[in-house]
């Protein structure tokens, strides 16, 4: 770890926990932090059990979370912090694009997102843009969520699998792909109970009459979306 006492200024360096399952994507992301005054690497946490404990015995101010981590997905890990109260920014790190992930990103809690590949040019940017308090997100994925307030505006609601949450986008496309309910609430770690509830809010929004139309229904929405 790259620990420094203080910046130029006199001030403390804010405190950086890595997440991610990759030993080598971390060792990277503390050499990039070595460059930066006002920055130290606090920590690192390959697992999602690790994170959470290393967030809670740390007490980092910021942290950089992987999207995909080996056990559970670097969103949930979001969702059980804001859900615990844990208000410190988190930017995620991802391979994957930007134009289909930031806003999932975003609406789980993050207040950052940047694409692995440019890590070592935005990392420490993103990293104090939401130290002061705002968002770190590429000017096309701003203009894009900018122009989706301005279409929605004006509206009465979203309709159909837009008016799904993102927990339940996840789960309708569980059911898409067939897993049963004990095995939805085993990947999202939730209970049966809770699994049946989001079940019963998809199919009043999607306006199903039976569970036999919500299932074919999410089968011709997965199949649709692998088009």
């Amino acid at each position: 770890m790259n620990a420094k006492s203080e910046t130029p200024d006199g001030r403390p360096p804010a405190r950086v926990l890595i997440v991610d399952d990759h030993a080598i994507v971390r060792y990277g992301m503390g050499v990039l932090l070595s460059g930066a005054d006002d920055l130290t690497l606090c920590g690192e946490a390959g697992t999602y059990d690790e994170a959470v404990k290393a967030i809670h015995d740390l007490q980092p101010d910021v942290a950089v979370i992987d999207i995909i981590l080996h056990d559970r997905s670097g969103l949930d890990l979001i969702r059980q912090l804001r859900a615990e109260g844990i208000t410190l920014p988190l930017v995620v790190m991802s391979m994957h694009d930007e134009s289909t992930h930031a806003e999932k990103a975003l609406r789980a809690g993050a207040q950052g997102y940047i694409m692995k590949e440019d890590a070592d040019e935005v990392l420490v940017e993103a990293l104090r843009t939401v130290l002061n308090g705002k968002l770190h997100i590429s000017g096309d994925i701003n203009e894009k969520l900018l122009r989706n307030y301005v279409e929605d505006d004006g509206h009465e609601g979203q309709s159909g699998i837009e008016s799904l949450t993102d927990r339940e986008k996840e789960i309708f496309e569980c059911l898409g792909k067939g897993l049963t309910t004990r095995k939805i609430a085993e990947r999202f770690d939730l209970s049966p109970r809770t699994v049946e509830v989001h079940r019963a809010r998809i199919k009043k929004k999607l306006a199903c009459e039976d569970a036999a139309q919500l299932l074919r229904t999410a089968v011709q929405w997965v199949e649709s979306s692998s088009i």
